[in-house]
């Protein structure tokens, strides 16, 4: 395994895979850690995972750096990163114990009541882009619930994985509560069968979201999915187009365009179309790409070369297809994975740039003749992870939220983005489950009915 510099392409660090046997002796002694680990009060548990957020901003830069280098995450962006993994790590500190009370229920019985109790060990798979958030959006809610995880991350954070081992291990949590596996997809696959695994989360391709849950069906383990997201955004004929344009662009270049729930597909009104273009590209222009550690920089390179690349041949393939390329669409020539902000128009269905997830700097605005098209075009999409609804009737705008657009989550004026108070999760090929929340806590615990008759 190698951590490489998508900026320069230097090789930063080699690891040593853990062997099954390795990995198999982790998870036992996980097990052990849970037994232990589950009769701890919430009071006790809380005040280690408020410590863990005390050692993330204490150690912010230094975790910031180590996704720079590793990813290619703009030095800023990692700091916030690192903030909203505190932020999660004390949300759930203070409300884990009000969220799995005992739900006494009203019966023919003496006493009859829900209580929330741990499941065990639960491995996580969780993706590059993000590598700090995914897992302690995972770990902070499950850990605090008396579960203990095991983490298999993506191959070029192994740094990341390991500092967040590291973390847990600084703020006291027992050895086995939290435990980083530096191994390979297929490994993990075998892992899955291992009779102390009992449930898995991942984050990531539809592929691997596929291929886990039917390992992990075939063994009876639940599982909670965040797959691929084409998050469209519908622009209204009454929105604040230049508004509208402004936040669109800025929701598309989160991370660099390679967030599941990036803003991807920008639907329009017609006769809106040219100022929503000429907005969307006075904004895009004024982007400056470079080195993610200068904090002048907007916009660095991809994660890695082959995902530039296939991210450039879907630009290809739509442009092949009919799409009008506005403005980017070509490699830049020397080191890195860098690719241009690119805005494609006159996109359709058939074409990459709309049926696919483009997992980059790319924008694909669509045209709609009216609003029920508008709708129907943002819904023919195989994912539902996010999506947006730009318009000034804000009342209106609750009712088309809830009903129009299929999707986990739909933000009015503003980009998509996760919170540690609200749910998040998608539908359709986007997966299934729940993360954060109250509802993210119960994803991981047996709701035990008790009666006492």
């Amino acid at each position: 395994m190698q951590s490489i510099n998508p900026a320069t392409g230097e090789i930063i660090r080699a690891y040593r895979p853990h062997t099954d046997e390795e990995a198999a002796r982790r998870v036992e002694k996980a097990h052990a850690c849970f037994a232990k680990w589950k009769t701890v009060p919430f009071s006790d548990r809380a005040e280690k995972m408020r410590a863990a957020a005390a050692v993330l901003r204490k150690r912010k830069h230094e975790f910031a750096l180590l996704m720079t280098e590793e990813m290619g995450k703009l030095i800023g962006a990692g700091e916030a990163e690192i903030e909203k993994c505190a932020l999660v790590c004390d949300y759930y500190a203070e409300n884990a114990e009000n969220f799995l009370a005992d739900k006494p229920v009203k019966t023919e019985a003496r006493q009859s009541f829900i209580t929330y109790q741990p499941l065990g060990v639960i491995l996580a798979i969780m993706p590059w882009n993000f590598p700090f958030w995914q897992v302690f959006r995972f770990a902070a809610p499950h850990l605090m619930a008396g579960n203990v995880g095991v983490l298999k991350h993506a191959s070029n954070v192994c740094g990341c994985a390991l500092a967040i081992e590291e973390v847990f291990r600084e703020a006291g949590f027992p050895e086995g509560c939290f435990t980083t596996l530096l191994i390979g997809g297929e490994a993990a696959g075998r892992l899955i069968e291992h009779p102390h695994i009992r449930a898995v989360t991942l984050t990531g391709s539809n592929a691997a979201g596929e291929a886990v849950a039917a390992k992990a069906g075939k063994c009876l383990k639940k599982t909670v999915l965040e797959l691929g997201g084409s998050d469209a955004y519908v622009v209204l004929a009454d929105a604040d187009v230049g508004a509208a344009a402004v936040e669109c662009a800025k929701g598309r270049l989160i991370n660099a365009g390679q967030s599941c729930i990036a803003a991807k597909r920008f639907i329009v009104m017609e006769t809106l179309r040219p100022e929503f273009e000429k907005h969307l590209l006075d904004y895009f222009r004024t982007i400056k790409s470079g080195d993610p550690k200068n904090n002048q920089t907007q916009l660095g390179p991809l994660a890695r070369r082959d995902l530039r690349d296939t991210l450039h041949e879907q630009v290809q393939k739509s442009i092949a297809k009919g799409a009008q390329l506005l403005l980017g669409g070509a490699v830049p020539s020397g080191p890195g994975a860098f690719y241009p902000v690119t805005v494609l128009s006159d996109v359709r269905p058939g074409m990459p740039a709309f049926d696919e997830e483009l997992f980059g700097p790319v924008a694909a605005v669509i045209s709609a003749a009216n609003e029920d098209e508008a709708f129907e075009l943002a819904n023919a999409s195989p994912f539902g992870l996010g999506g947006a609804i730009f318009t000034s009737d804000i009342a209106r705008a609750e009712k088309l939220a809830k009903t129009r657009l299929d999707a986990g989550q739909v933000f009015v004026n503003a980009f998509v983005r996760s919170d540690p108070r609200l749910p998040f999760g998608g539908i359709k090929s986007s997966g299934y489950g729940r993360e954060l929340s109250t509802l993210g806590i119960k994803e991981f615990v047996n709701a035990k009915t008790v009666y006492i008759a």
